[in-house]
């Protein structure tokens, strides 16, 4: 019987010890990978202008919008929330985005907004006409998300601060406080959010962090 045992227990361990290489391969998807982009960073806008030329660069598309909207962006110009078209309003305390088109919630949506340390600040205006449908992490490449980097289908709101997607490592936190400052979505509704603005264009979407 006591060899019995020791047999079990000899299957058992060198069991675990075949699985290790597994289990730590999957450690990197349960690490909150931050996003590269710090938008608290001083020298963010300098940062952003880097990733504007690298972003067409590498695309071959332009980092803002432009076709209609040629016109100096103005935070106050056009509509103004539930006048939208597009209305995203999003709720810190809830952690979630709920979306309005002509006026009428079409969408809700879990979020994670800023960490401490990171907490997102209040806004309320349009979208500042940047938007990228990728962005490679070169820092946390773990968060990559089918190629398109660790914030896909990015659309910025004020400096470096922005909606996007984010890694399937980081969805389970969603609906929970996690990110560097930024509105992470799941990259299904962070592209149909992306789709909607260059549908639009910025002054007829409107965004509200609160």
């Amino acid at each position: 019987m006591m060899r019995r045992h020791m047999f079990l227990g000899l299957v058992l361990f060198t069991s675990l010890i075949a699985l290790q290489p597994n289990l730590a391969s999957a450690a990197p998807q349960d690490q909150n990978a931050l996003d590269e982009l710090n938008p608290f960073d001083p020298n963010i806008e300098q940062t952003l202008q880097e990733l504007d030329q690298d972003y067409e660069q590498e695309t071959g598309l332009p980092s803002h919008l432009n076709s209609d909207f040629l016109r100096p962006f103005d935070a106050t110009s056009g509509c103004y929330r539930l006048t939208c078209t597009v209305y995203a309003q999003i709720s810190k305390s809830e952690q979630y985005v709920y979306i309005y088109i002509n006026g009428k919630q079409t969408y809700a949506w879990p979020v994670s907004t800023g960490a401490d340390g990171y907490e997102t600040p209040n806004l309320d205006t349009h979208p500042n006409g940047r938007i990228y449908d990728s962005y490679t992490s070169t820092k946390y490449p773990g968060g990559d998300y089918n190629g398109l980097g660790n914030m896909p289908y990015a659309v910025f709101i004020k400096g470096g601060f922005a909606i996007h997607g984010t890694g399937q490592g980081n969805w389970r936190r969603l609906g929970s406080p996690a990110s560097h400052g930024c509105i992470r979505l799941h990259p299904d509704n962070a592209k149909l959010f992306n789709r909607l603005v260059r549908q639009y264009g910025i002054f007829d979407v409107w965004i509200t962090v609160q």
